[in-house]
């Protein structure tokens, strides 16, 4: 290892080390349809999900899938797509990245979720711990 940071823009999924990423850290997240927050130990295909930033997109790409573009900054203003959900101990807004980005990751874990963005207002201040695959 060189000591590079690495980045995680999508909480759980693989790492990145550009350094364009670093604002990016985990602001994206997968939600199963319950709301709950995935993480490895209870989706361990999410570490199958490699992430990168390129021309303004988070692009998601896994084994056997297309990749998955996501614009960056966007965020919707329309309340209808705006969540609350727990992560942890905190209460956060999340707002969910639609039908496009839920069928992709869906079909790839093999389980019903979404891909849900960190709402700027409320950013998740601790991640929980959770165990290393």
């Amino acid at each position: 290892m060189t000591g590079t940071p690495q980045y995680q823009p999508v909480a759980e999924c693989g790492l990145t080390a550009q350094p364009e990423a670093a604002p990016y850290h985990r602001q994206w997240l997968v939600a199963n349809d319950s709301g709950q927050w995935l993480n490895r130990e209870l989706c361990p295909r999410l570490a199958d999900v490699s992430v990168e930033l390129r021309m303004g997109y988070l692009v998601l790409k896994a084994p056997g899938m297309l990749r998955m573009d996501i614009p960056l900054d966007v965020i919707e203003d329309d309340d209808s797509v705006r969540y609350s959900m727990r992560v942890g101990e905190l209460v956060i807004d999340v707002v969910d990245e639609g039908e496009l980005a839920a069928a992709w990751i869906s079909n790839f874990v093999q389980v019903p979720c979404r891909i849900m963005k960190v709402h700027p207002d409320t950013p998740v201040s601790a991640w929980p711990d959770t165990p290393s695959p």
